[in-house]
């Protein structure tokens, strides 16, 4: 009885430890950053007639910040509910390889699915690549605790900074707001090409540069459809090529 009472305060100790390890975690650069880009989505959905509580709700349930901005939009264009929850829906997909390639690493034999689902309403661009990082110096069996403590820092400290800002948005200059909000595409774009493990990767966020600009000004509708398919194909065809010489 003695040694079985110790060995679960024992776990129990281990998944303080790695709980606190991933709020820890959360207090990073990129945690910073994203709380910088969460300061002008709060200016931007006063401005849009969003009252406290429901930019704070939307913040925690509705977990991308382009998601967000995204609805926004729709709520300013006065677009219908089913027309916003899909545009915002259909901006979410693209986290959905970022899911799949999470998962893996999170899961045991002894995960439940339900803990999986849970902690994948977390997953951002901001903490898939904190996770994807650090998930391989953290024990297997640990690592669903410790994401659960780093998504669920970020999103609890952004609501507060939302709440917070969202107060003070009247004293907060315009162009602030604004420069505020594109330090998230600017993170992204760095963090993605870093964390790159291939060049294809490369070659689609480079196609998607230049070709989302020409887009936006021929076909403003699908501009960021187009770009996605085409810069996306183009590269996997370009990886397709590459490692049909290599293997000749």
């Amino acid at each position: 009885m003695a040694d079985s009472s110790s060995h679960t305060i024992h776990r129990a100790s281990d998944y303080r430890h790695w709980f606190l390890k991933g709020i820890i975690g959360a207090a990073s650069i990129p945690g910073l950053i994203l709380m910088s880009a969460f300061v002008g989505f709060a200016g931007l959905a006063r401005e849009a007639g969003l009252s406290l509580a429901q930019t704070v709700f939307m913040t925690g349930i509705i977990w991308a910040l382009p998601a967000k901005v995204v609805l926004i939009g729709a709520i300013m264009s006065g677009a219908s509910l089913p027309a916003a929850a899909f545009a915002v829906a259909l901006s979410s997909v693209r986290l959905a390889p970022m899911v799949v390639a999470l998962v893996p690493e999170l899961r045991t034999e002894k995960t439940r699915p339900w803990v999986l689902y849970l902690l994948s309403h977390f997953v951002a661009v901001t903490s898939w690549v904190l996770a994807m990082e650090r998930l391989p110096d953290v024990p297997r069996d640990m690592r669903t605790v410790y994401y659960g403590g780093l998504g669920g820092t970020l999103v609890v400290a952004n609501m507060g900074v939302v709440a917070v800002v969202y107060v003070l948005a009247g004293s907060l200059p315009p162009e602030l707001s604004a420069a505020l909000l594109l330090l998230t595409p600017i993170y992204f774009l760095t963090s993605l090409w870093s964390s790159a493990r291939e060049t294809a990767s490369h070659f689609a966020m480079g196609f998607g540069l230049v070709l989302g600009p020409v887009f936006h000004v021929l076909v403003p509708g699908f501009d960021l459809l187009l770009a996605g398919l085409i810069g996306g194909g183009g590269a996997f065809l370009i990886h397709v090529m590459t490692e049909r010489k290599v293997r000749q």
